[in-house]
């Protein structure tokens, strides 16, 4: 990375939710690893609401990375750090083909051409997902452990970790990718993610709405809150990547618990009433694609690095309800 004085920036899919809150993180602490904010490129095929305090040198990009051309004007300035986040989500990517290739796939292909043919060396964060890995399962997934995914998503998001790893092992970029638990308790509304549900059986009934829960309360996932999700990406756009070696990503911290977890925090914050709100109704089709994914995993890599996450999902609450509704936990 560069030592101008002032750091630039680029975040492609600012726009969504875990984007939004980086932009607003950064421009709260003002700065990104000690280096005050110069140029703020914030880039997603819906416009990005600019926050108040955003720098003069703060640029919106409403556009289509997959499209040609349109990753070389998102570096042709040359930002020193990316946040590379955008993607189509799973359950999306598993129902439209064509379209989760051509935006998880072929659009980080762009970008990561579009550095190399600009001629030089960003740190590049990645977020991957858990869903790079399919069973069978050992009870801990290990770090060591194999990327075979079952779903479209997965095996997009497997690629692009590949490319990262041989675009930064030819000296093209700096690329540090962390693999996402599922975030939860995501604010606003259910998205076409198969893993929505998650939050919504949360956030609805701490909202006084009621939440539909498609899966049985046995299923057990790894989570991680949106504050932890943020930290992790702050974390990797400074850290030495050297202490990476060849192997560039890594699986994120967070907390292995079922759903029945995840009801019995919602009634110890949220009590009866809240709980009460959550209505049973199986969907067969969320069943299959989320009962493919891991569960607990050992995380020691990351952990090691200085990496870490809740430990309860009363935490992971608590962070929602501070962050989203003004309120804390009792």
């Amino acid at each position: 990375m560069g030592h101008s004085e002032k750091i630039s920036i680029l975040v492609t899919g600012s726009a969504g939710m875990l984007g939004r809150k980086l932009v607003e993180r950064i421009l709260r602490d003002g700065h990104l690893g000690g280096r005050l904010l110069g140029e703020f490129l914030l880039a997603d095929v819906v416009p990005t609401e600019v926050p108040a305090g955003a720098p003069a040198g703060t640029r919106v990009f409403v556009t289509d990375f997959s499209q040609a051309g349109a990753a070389t004007e998102l570096v042709e300035s040359r930002p020193e750090v990316i946040f590379h986040l955008a993607a189509v989500v799973s359950g999306e990517a598993e129902a439209d083909f064509d379209k989760g290739y051509r935006v998880n796939f072929d659009g980080s292909r762009a970008l990561f051409e579009a550095i190399r043919q600009e001629g030089y060396v960003p740190r590049l964060v990645f977020t991957s997902s858990i869903a790079v890995f399919g069973g069978p399962f050992p009870e801990v997934i290990p770090d060591s452990f194999f990327t075979t995914p079952l779903s479209s998503y997965g095996t997009q998001k497997a690629m692009v970790e590949l490319l990262l790893a041989d675009y930064t092992r030819r000296g093209f970029l700096d690329g540090v990718g962390i693999r996402l638990p599922t975030i939860t308790v995501r604010p606003g509304k259910p998205n076409k993610a198969a893993s929505s549900f998650y939050s919504s059986i949360l956030r609805e009934p701490l909202n006084g709405k009621e939440a539909l829960l498609p899966v049985d309360e046995s299923l057990r996932h790894w989570f991680a809150s949106p504050r932890a999700a943020i930290e992790f990406l702050i974390h990797a756009a400074n850290l030495d990547s050297n202490t990476l070696g060849a192997r560039r990503t890594l699986t994120m911290p967070g907390l292995s618990a079922t759903v029945g977890d995840q009801l019995a925090a919602l009634r110890r914050v949220g009590g009866k009433e809240a709980l009460a709100l959550v209505k049973r109704q199986p969907d067969p089709t969320i069943e299959k694609i989320v009962s493919t994914w891991p569960q607990r995993f050992e995380a020691a890599r990351a952990q090691a690095l200085g990496f870490s996450a809740e430990k309860t999902f009363d935490e992971i609450i608590g962070v929602y309800m501070e962050d989203e509704m003004g309120s804390r936990v009792k």
